[in-house]
């Protein structure tokens, strides 16, 4: 079946046909539409700083560093320097000056694009590379330019149409810095041809459309957003909103927007699930009754469902009651009552969650990608969620189980390679193109992939028996929203323990709630808090076989961020630092 994909050789090409086809269509906004801009908007803004950037000294194969939250002034900026043939990538806003010294240096990118609140940061990261050039979105300081100045000084000579039409499928489009769990991070080149195929692929899979509606709060430096979140924009003319602070305004965005495409990490369907929760526990008397009962339903006929079982018709009428007096008004209050594909990606997610979602009406799926593959590599399409799994791999790419059970994946969705590091890039590409992806997984007779866990992070107990540290971690997840992280150790050990980090926003609503202070260190000392977790770790172990269950935690006094030495920006557990940062203390739980 023809795509908008697959029609068009490059982004910039797809773009240009984009703006053709609509181009007064509102393309972007901000939450209740305070900003907007539509494809003719950004086509005029994307062909003025792409005269900008050249007079600049930006050409093709140019690498350009772009440090901003989600805002509409990404998107021109971005797709000016697509067209220039140059190589726009985005650096982490939690990036330390260490961090932004090393992807500059490894980039050899010759400008960064930032806001003003980065300026300092990057002012220290650049000391060692004097000649890159800062430009700043909201005012010019020493050493920097405006990004009105760039656009100011194009030539009217400048010849757009050909720079554009200079660009090849295989010139790189953008670099992924990998999160880096263990060593450097990695510069994943991906090129045009790379993110069409995954963009053509989803289209496919999703049948999505010019009409899905997108939220952009993750960070642009992720695959994930810059896939669905700028590629897709491009490529099928859709709708975009972006969310500058997703800590304060993403529920409100969330509802302003009303999705029909979410994507999202599991701490934040942990936190709807949470906020779902609290809602229906302000429910009392018939209303309660009610609205247990809604929940009981549709969960009883969604778990038959995803099990493969046929529901009876008194419950299928029970369910769709349920649905129509209380389950859609749930949907609504958090603006998750339009979405047609809602995934879960970047880490595991407890099966008990996409329960709960899949019972209240919100058809959650997981879905696995990485990087290295252009984004979410397998997904399942709307309608065709098979709990346990992450979907099917993307039309037009191939999967299989290696000997081992490693997953390796090979089609035009496979990164160029890594930047600078040809032995790295030979260790996971091997002769015959298949990308050897470091997860441990399994085939179903549909071809859906599940996965055990990363290759390198099974636990293996003192009697020999492997277990999956995140099927462990998932259930004690999914029993607490108080719980934020929660790390399962028992390598070579006897039995297994974990270390239990509070979520911050939850912790402070708790501490309100019991008259504490919100202070993790105080916390996590707490009696009541103590309780909850234990009871979490109790709930979980009655969902894990003997071998794998908890026998002791401890909660950490820190609330760990991304970004950090414990957690990725995309908030990947860092284990061996985090073993390093609280070996005393895992001691502790083994005495």
């Amino acid at each position: 079946m023809p795509t908008f994909a697959s029609a068009s050789a490059t982004l910039c090409e797809a773009f240009q046909a984009t703006v053709a086809r609509d181009p007064d269509k509102i393309a972007i906004r901000t939450p209740g539409g305070a900003s907007t801009l539509t494809f003719r908007e950004w086509d005029a803004r994307v062909r003025r700083l792409a005269a900008g950037f050249a007079a600049l000294g930006v050409g093709r194969g140019d690498r350009v560093a772009l440090m901003m939250t989600n805002r509409p002034e990404f998107y021109p900026i971005d797709v000016a320097l697509q067209h220039l043939g140059a190589i726009a990538f985005s650096v982490y806003n939690t990036s330390s000056p260490e961090q932004i010294d090393y992807v500059l240096v490894d980039s050899g990118a010759r400008v960064i694009v930032c806001e003003e609140q980065f300026v300092p940061v990057i002012r220290k990261g650049v000391a060692g590379t004097p000649t890159v050039r800062i430009v700043c979105l909201d005012a010019a300081g020493p050493d920097t330019v405006t990004l009105e100045e760039v656009g100011a000084r194009g030539l009217d000579s400048f010849d757009f149409e050909s720079a554009w039409r200079a660009v090849q499928p295989d010139d790189v489009l953008t670099l992924i810095y990998t999160s880096g769990t263990t060593g450097d991070p990695k510069g994943v080149q991906l090129t045009h041809a790379n993110m069409l195929a995954m963009v053509d692929g989803t289209e496919q899979l999703t049948t999505a459309t010019a009409e899905e509606r997108v939220l952009s709060f993750l960070p642009s430096a992720h695959a994930a957003d810059r896939w669905s979140a700028i590629y897709m924009l491009e490529v099928i003319g859709n709708q975009v909103t972006t969310v500058a602070d997703a800590r304060t305004e993403f529920a409100a965005a969330l509802v302003d927007v009303r999705p029909t495409v979410f994507g999202a990490v599991p701490q934040v369907w942990q936190k709807l699930k949470a906020g779902i929760e609290l809602r229906v526990g302000e429910a009392s008397g018939a209303r309660g009754a009610l609205v247990d009962w809604a929940l009981w339903a549709g969960r009883r006929a969604s778990d038959m469902r995803l099990d493969g079982d046929s529901v009876p018709w008194p419950l299928r009428l029970q369910a769709e009651l349920a649905d129509r007096l209380v389950l859609s008004e749930l949907r609504a209050a958090v603006g998750l009552d339009r979405v047609r594909l809602a995934l879960s990606g970047a880490a595991p997610i407890s099966p008990e969650v996409l329960r709960f979602f899949n019972g209240v009406g919100i058809a959650v799926s997981d879905a696995w990608g990485m990087s290295e593959l252009a984004g979410m590599a397998t997904m399942s399409p709307p309608g065709k969620v098979r709990l346990g799994t992450v979907g099917a791999i993307v039309p037009g790419s191939e999967i299989r189980i290696a000997e081992d059970g490693e997953v390796l994946v090979r089609g035009p969705i496979v990164m160029k390679g890594y930047l600078n590091k040809p032995d790295k890039t030979a260790e996971t590409i091997d002769a015959d193109g298949w990308v050897h992806t470091g997860d441990i997984g399994a085939l179903d007779d549909q071809g859906y992939l599940r996965i055990v866990d990363r290759k390198k992070e099974l636990i293996i107990n003192a009697a020999g028996k492997n277990m999956s540290p995140s099927v462990i971690e998932n259930w004690i997840k999914a029993f607490a929203p108080l719980i934020g992280q929660a790390v399962a150790i028992g390598d070579n050990r006897k039995y297994n323990v974990a270390l239990i980090c509070l979520d911050p926003d939850a912790a402070a609503i708790h501490a309100r709630q019991a008259g504490l202070t919100c202070s993790a260190e105080l916390l996590a000392t707490d009696p009541g808090v103590h309780a909850i977790v234990e009871t979490a770790v109790a709930q979980a172990n009655t969902k894990l076989s003997r071998v794998e269950q908890i026998k002791r935690f401890a909660i950490v006094p820190d609330f760990w961020q991304p970004g950090t030495d414990v957690l990725t920006p995309t908030m990947k557990l860092r284990r061996k630092p985090i073993a390093e940062r609280y070996a005393g203390l895992i001691e502790g739980l083994y005495r």
